[in-house]
């Protein structure tokens, strides 16, 4: 499937929705296997949160390659060789793009879940609890939180990157822009966003880890930099410094995933040099 499909007729990116939505049970060594892309904000989240959790015993992962081609993500060296065919395998009509993360299960042979936004919180309630990244008694706030994120920034930068009119994208930097002046007050008195690690910091970090990267020029949200925001940046890179944060971020997946796939943006699939920034301060 095209990206195209997913642009409305005023020029707005419109995300398609998530196909398959079923909550995951309870977990069964071997039996579930993660698809996931260190390029992907949202594949990214799932990592962190099963390296917190220490989940690698209970979830399996693969990593497939960062470049799509037409047939979309590629296993490398795998058993299917593409991640669509787990997709028609689950759904002979499936006609929406493959997306990443996605869990397959192995002993029904069909994907559970891709939906995003949801895996995060079953892993953190049903097969995780130290530390508690989905506390009770914040729950609430973590909804709100996390709905705002992703209106605000998380999708947000996609809805200006892929935008196909003037209005559309520039409504959409707006909000970015808001959203991030709206964090850079609060970060600069909590060293979280409540006060302790949560699953509302692994979803903001995933944006703010590649914004300098790919957004700010990519995707033209280029107002200012992550780095001329002081508690946003320190912030980030304070999160960068724990392993199950920096060991699932690579810089060169990202870059050349954004710059050599999106050709719609970038058709030269020429991937820039830099920016050079110190995330071990």
């Amino acid at each position: 499937m095209k990206l195209s499909r997913e642009i409305s007729d005023d020029g707005r990116f419109v995300r398609q929705p998530n196909r398959f939505t079923e909550r995951l049970g309870p977990p069964e060594p071997g039996r579930y296997r993660l698809y996931a892309s260190y390029a992907c904000p949202w594949a990214q989240r799932v990592l962190i949160v099963r390296a917190l959790l220490r989940l690698e015993d209970l979830l399996d992962v693969t990593i497939v390659d960062p470049i799509r081609d037409d047939k979309g993500w590629r296993i490398p060296d795998g058993d299917p060789l593409y991640l669509s065919e787990l997709y028609h395998a689950t759904d002979p009509g499936y006609t929406g793009r493959y997306t990443v993360p996605c869990i397959w299960d192995t002993r029904d042979e069909r994907i559970v879940t891709n939906d995003f936004p949801q895996i995060t919180l079953d892993l953190e309630t049903s097969w995780g609890t130290s530390p508690d990244l989905y506390p009770e008694r914040l729950r609430p706030d973590i909804d709100i939180m996390n709905d705002r994120l992703y209106h605000g920034l998380n999708n947000a930068v996609y809805e200006a990157g892929f935008s196909r009119g003037q209005q559309a994208y520039e409504e959409a930097v707006a909000r970015v822009f808001t959203t991030l002046d709206l964090l850079e007050v609060r970060l600069a008195e909590s060293e979280f966003l409540f006060g302790t690690l949560t699953d509302s910091d692994v979803r903001l970090y995933t944006t703010l880890v590649r914004f300098d990267t790919v957004y700010h020029g990519h995707f033209k949200c280029s107002i200012r930099r992550l780095a001329d925001y002081p508690a946003l940046w320190a912030y980030t890179r304070r999160l960068y410094a724990i392993p199950a944060f920096r060991d699932t971020t690579d810089f060169d997946h990202i870059k050349r995933h954004y710059y050599m796939t999106q050709t719609n943006i970038n058709p030269s699939r020429i991937v820039p040099v830099g920016p050079e920034l110190d995330w071990s301060a």
